[in-house]
């Protein structure tokens, strides 16, 4: 007997109708009140580069005086439960937080099956005969799912039965669709309250690239710089205002969050693309202007940007670790790499003085029909005002070197 012939004669043994159930919320989703993106009044962002943010998600809600659940949505699915905070913003003393949980377990097709373990769902097999396509449906119980799902059908227990769909009555309160904060607070104060979320999350990264190009003559460029954003937290942040942090993080320490809130807070309007300040021991890159930035989205910023740099170009040859002798041919001349480099100095008199993040710089040069073409490239770190740097693009092509022992 095939699947198809058993699924028909299961059908007939249980003696099931044709309705489909509809699906619908769960009397316990029904009394939670909920904040999506769309209560989201300001949104902010500050990207450490180490594959970290701090988000500050602030919404206008309504919740009913006394005890209350808030199902808070549309939050990064890379969130650090631990360092999860909520306050009113209108009304702190007036709402406590109670109880807090993070909810991950996100809604998929084999989760839904398994919670539906000792529960009745609804088979779909889809036939076709005689050139008309129609739908068979059976009720079952699913009895176990470990390895493959075990029924119960009439008074049968049926194995390896192919369903072309499962429609199931409605979704279990413990499934989300996304990941989603639940409080309960106790809300002693007004209907309306603007509140304030604030997180560490991960699979949000930025980086600094640089553009130098350099005349014909070797002696000025022009320097753009950039940050590269990288958003793969499972979540969207639409005109947020960005912040990035710049230097070598062992860990972030809850101090470091405190002064990342405060220093956002306190930033004064800036004129330049992004304005920069110390911070500890790092420097803090504020945008002038909100940016959104969607999931799976890299985006780049301008950071800095100068004309007229001067620069100078540089033919180096290191001694040789080794000691100098030739044991092949003892008494020639070894030939050593002649290296280039471009130096200049991040000082406000070339035209910067802004302290840079470690990143890559990509050197183009004009060539003599006035077009520009790639020369090379180098990485710098993080580099302090007035540093000079050294920008190695390779070696020397009409350039030799040659050491001679005697």
């Amino acid at each position: 007997m095939t699947l198809r012939t058993l699924f028909a004669v299961l059908l007939v043994a249980a003696g099931i109708g044709m309705a489909r159930p509809d699906t619908h919320a769960t009397s316990d989703e029904q009394s939670r009140h909920s904040a999506t993106s769309d209560d989201q009044s300001e949104v902010s962002l500050t990207v450490y580069n180490s594959d970290l943010a701090l988000v500050r998600d602030v919404r206008t809600i309504q919740l009913p005086r006394g005890g209350a659940d808030l199902t808070f949505m549309d939050i990064a699915a890379t969130v650090n439960p631990a360092t999860v905070h909520i306050r009113s913003l209108s009304e702190p003393s007036r709402l406590r937080i109670l109880e807090q949980n993070y909810e991950y377990d996100l809604l998929e097709p084999d989760k839904l099956l398994r919670k539906y373990v000792g529960r009745d769902v609804t088979l779909v097999q889809t036939r076709t005969e005689n050139g008309t396509t129609r739908e068979v449906e059976v009720k079952a119980h699913l009895l176990s799912y470990n390895n493959a799902p075990v029924w119960q059908i009439g008074s049968e227990i049926v194995t390896g039965l192919r369903a072309d769909n499962i429609r199931f009555p409605e979704l279990p309160g413990n499934l989300y669709s996304r990941p989603t904060l639940i409080w309960s607070l106790a809300n002693e104060g007004a209907t309306r309250h603007r509140v304030e979320a604030s997180y560490l999350a991960g699979k949000l990264s930025w980086n600094a690239d640089y553009v130098l190009t350099v005349t014909r003559d070797d002696r000025l460029g022009d320097l753009d710089g950039w940050v590269t954003l990288r958003n793969t937290s499972g979540t969207a942040f639409h005109n947020a205002s960005l912040q990035l942090v710049a230097g070598s993080l062992n860990r972030v320490r809850e101090g470091m969050v405190k002064m990342a809130l405060e220093a956002r807070d306190n930033a004064a309007p800036a004129a330049a693309p992004m304005r920069e300040e110390a911070f500890g021991e790092y420097h803090l890159y504020t945008l002038d202007r909100k940016t959104s930035l969607n999931h799976n989205q890299t985006k780049q910023v301008s950071l800095l940007g100068s004309n007229g740099i001067p620069v100078v170009k540089r033919y180096v040859v290191d001694g040789q670790a080794f000691y100098y002798r030739n044991p092949q041919h003892p008494g020639a001349p070894l030939r050593d790499d002649v290296q280039v480099f471009y130096q200049f100095t991040n000082s406000s008199a070339a035209g910067l003085g802004t302290p840079m993040p470690a990143g890559t710089v990509r050197v183009y040069q004009a060539d003599a029909r006035g077009g520009v073409q790639f020369v090379g490239e180098d990485r710098i770190d993080h580099t302090p005002k007035d540093e000079m740097l050294n920008l190695k693009i390779g070696n020397a092509f009409d350039v030799v070197a040659e050491r001679k022992q005697t």
